[in-house]
């Protein structure tokens, strides 16, 4: 791990941040686990708050919040978690998998730009550094103040892009009110978070 560690700047101050996710209900199934315990488990490990929207709606949102290297651990296990369910699902057509995993990320507007840097610097830096492709929508997320941020790369480049990304977060606090971006916005009902992965579709 360490060719990984030298790579991530450290010294990171010890503050909450929330970085938030975009992933369809089939992919949150595995995340969840039965009864949640694979979410409590990567909730203890990470020592992160993980809190994941209802199942209303095709597509869920991933809420995470802790300090850098809670996100950081957070998101590298879900992303085992992805891979391992990648890797079972597409194992006859594991040739086209080169690409790795993909993150859509979500990040406020005004964020963005710290993220982009002044003429691209800072998003290249990041590419660079990672080796992760790294893509900020121009448009916001429908009815929010939130741009997704898609990520995509091997497992180590995808976590390693999401610890930059919460340094930039850090060091450019968001700015005003920030409107989240929810998903089908109607259905509030909360209680589906167990059961409600399959949509019958």
């Amino acid at each position: 791990m360490s060719s990984i560690e030298s790579k991530l700047p450290s010294e990171m101050p010890n503050v909450n941040l929330t970085l938030r996710m975009i992933m369809s209900g089939k992919e949150v199934g595995p995340i969840i686990g039965k009864g949640g315990e694979i979410i409590n488990a990567i909730r203890e490990e990470s020592k992160a708050k993980i809190y994941i929207t209802d199942g209303s709606c095709p597509e869920r949102i991933i809420t995470v919040t802790g300090t850098t290297d809670a996100i950081f651990k957070a998101y590298t296990l879900i992303c085992e978690k992805l891979e391992d369910e990648d890797g079972s699902r597409t194992r006859e057509r594991s040739a086209d998998r080169k690409d790795g995993l993909t993150l859509r990320l979500v990040v406020p507007a005004n964020q963005c730009g710290s993220l982009i840097g002044k003429g691209g610097s800072k998003i290249k830096e990041i590419r660079e550094v990672t080796g992760a492709s790294v893509q900020v929508a121009s448009d916001p997320l429908p009815g929010s103040t939130e741009r997704s941020v898609t990520v995509t790369g091997s497992r180590d480049a995808v976590t390693q892009c999401v610890y930059h990304i919460c340094c930039v977060m850090l060091e450019s606090p968001a700015k005003g009110t920030i409107v989240q971006y929810q998903p089908g916005r109607g259905g509030l009902s909360g209680r589906a978070m167990m059961g409600g992965r399959g949509d019958g579709r």
